[in-house]
């Protein structure tokens, strides 16, 4: 999928997917909820905002306030690509947060999850 596709996707349908994903491996939304919020250092009332809006996902991320110095030490592989190889910066925010969400679903604790 071209990248621009991607960016021009509706986050909130994005959010919903992922929800689901975790929630169907038996973790909640609560949990998706601070993986998202560890990554991009939204608070949980701008997620819940930004998840009932229209926002993109490309513009989620841009506009997150702070994306965690901890994301780096995500690897492995997601959609078929290794994270840490992807070369465009916004597409690799996006693989970071799908690679998390995997780990959740894998039943992975929190402390792994989120690199404590």
């Amino acid at each position: 999928m071209d990248h621009e596709k991607v960016y021009q996707m509706n986050f909130s349908k994005i959010y919903g997917l992922l929800v689901n994903k975790a929630i169907k491996k038996g973790r909640t939304q609560e949990e998706v909820d601070e993986v998202i919020c560890w990554l991009t250092g939204y608070d949980i009332e701008a997620l819940k905002d930004m998840a009932a809006g229209a926002v993109s996902y490309g513009d989620f991320f841009r506009n997150a306030p702070e994306m965690n110095e901890k994301r780096r030490l995500i690897k492995g592989v997601v959609c078929g690509v290794r994270v840490e190889e992807i070369t465009e910066p916004l597409m690799q925010e996006i693989r970071y947060l799908d690679k998390l969400v995997d780990e959740l679903a894998k039943g992975k604790s929190m402390d792994k999850v989120l690199r404590t």
